[in-house]
């Protein structure tokens, strides 16, 4: 009985490796086509999300909002823009304090002087005659000083006391003469007019002896003291007339008064210059225009209603019509105390920091105003501004390209009211990530929010 329960048992027992076998096969044949459908679905899921509506499930583009990187010329801060001419802030026509023929002409239009350089030289022939004959009348006059400074000579002495004992002999045969006269007039022997005559040479001899003593005590006693000063005079007199003629020879070397450039040549050789009345085809009073052209300022007439915006030592930024890419640092330094009724302007002049070959005087210029300092760009064309949050360390900061950020390194410079330079690495005009910065790194593409 229990083999045939076993028996039975067996009959019932299910053979597995025939099923799996068969099983496996139609599984292998089921799988196939599946994951063809899976991929298919996945590239769409990939490259065109939004058609099935599956975009949510999709990474999601970094989103970042951007700012422009600005010329310093677009941001704040002008005022008022103006036209103006530039001039050389001293122009000196430089003309010869005496008349004469130009001999000599040494420089041109253009050319640089250093004062103190000889310009032109005038003809000196008469001028140096006067000073010789100075100079002569001078040896004279110092010759009388030291003749009346040395007094009388021992010579000069002895002639006079001889000159006095003649006289005092003469007097002694006059006087002998009268009393021999008397005499014999008494006695009725000899005419009254031999008296006369007698008694006349005694006091002529008498007068001559007075002058023979004053002439010995004036050689005794030497020059006056007047008679000194005199001779001094004389020779101080003489020196100023040399002094006089020597100036106006120098006067005929025609010096620069200051250092320059040569604007204009308003005399030829040959031509006669002169001090006084200049006639239209006459003789001229000046030689040469000279001005400083590293000293120059715009000069500009604003109008009534504009000057407010105007003050003193406010910043500028010059620009001449002929190089408009070239721009100069200036500054206000005069506005004229009284306005043009006929214009209704006032006049402005604006000093110009560093001038260069490219600035020339009476060529038209453009002059911004700034409210200030911080919003005047540099003389090459202004900095380029950006706001402070785009500045990352190192420093550098995002750019927009192709939809994606690019970390771009830069060099800083100033903070300018809530901007900060950069002197190097942008161009201008890109356009920069100023937020949305956490997290995003270099490659990443984003979205801009609007």
């Amino acid at each position: 009985m229990q083999e045939k329960l076993d028996q039975d048992l067996k009959s019932l027992r299910i053979d597995r490796r025939d099923k799996a076998g068969a099983g496996g096969r139609r599984l292998k044949f089921l799988l196939i086509p599946l994951a063809v459908v899976v991929l298919a679905l996945g590239a769409v899921l990939m490259f065109f999300p939004e058609l099935v509506g599956l975009s949510g499930f999709t990474n999601k583009a970094h989103e970042v909002s951007t700012a422009l990187a600005e010329h310093w010329d677009s941001a704040a801060g002008l005022t008022l823009t103006a036209s103006g001419y530039v001039v050389p802030r001293r122009r000196v026509e430089v003309s010869s304090k005496t008349s004469g023929r130009v001999e000599e002409l040494l420089v041109d239009r253009g050319d640089p002087v250093k004062a103190g350089q000889v310009l032109a030289r005038l003809d000196s022939q008469e001028i140096e005659a006067q000073l010789a004959q100075a100079r002569a009348g001078r040896l004279a006059a110092a010759a009388r000083l030291d003749e009346a400074l040395a007094g009388s000579r021992p010579q000069e002495i002895e002639r006079a006391q001889a000159a006095l004992e003649e006289a005092q002999a003469s007097l002694r045969t006059a006087r002998i003469n009268l009393d021999r006269a008397t005499l014999l007039q008494e006695k009725g022997v000899l005419a009254r007019q031999a008296l006369d005559d007698a008694r006349t040479a005694f006091d002529v001899a008498a007068a001559q002896v007075k002058v023979a003593e004053k002439n010995q005590e004036l050689a005794r006693l030497g020059p006056r003291s007047e008679q000194i000063r005199l001779a001094r005079a004389q020779l101080a007199e003489t020196e100023a007339s040399i002094a006089w003629w020597e100036t106006q020879l120098e006067n005929t070397v025609i010096r620069a008064p200051v250092s320059g450039t040569v604007l204009e040549r308003l005399i030829e050789k040959g031509e006669m210059v002169t001090t006084g009345y200049v006639s239209g085809r006459g003789a001229k009073s000046a030689l040469v225009s000279i001005a400083d052209l590293k000293d120059l300022e715009v000069e500009l007439d604003i109008n009534e209603s504009d000057i407010p915006r105007v003050r003193v030592g406010q910043e500028c930024l010059v620009s001449p019509e002929s190089y408009p890419d070239k721009k100069y640092r200036a500054s206000v330094r005069e506005i004229a105390p009284e306005a043009n009724r006929q214009k209704a302007t006032i006049q402005v002049k604006v000093a110009v920091a560093a001038p260069d070959q490219y600035l020339r005087p009476e060529t038209s210029a453009k002059v911004n105003f700034f409210a200030s300092a911080t919003d005047l760009g540099d003389e090459q064309g202004g900095r380029i501004l950006v706001p402070k949050p785009a500045i990352l360390a190192g420093p550098a900061l995002y750019l927009i390209r192709g939809g994606k950020a690019v970390r771009t390194a830069v060099t800083l410079g100033a903070e300018r009211g809530g901007r900060v330079e950069v002197l190097s690495g942008l161009a201008g005009g890109e356009q920069v990530v100023v937020g949305g910065l956490e997290g995003l790194s270099d490659g990443v593409s984003v979205t801009i929010k609007k």
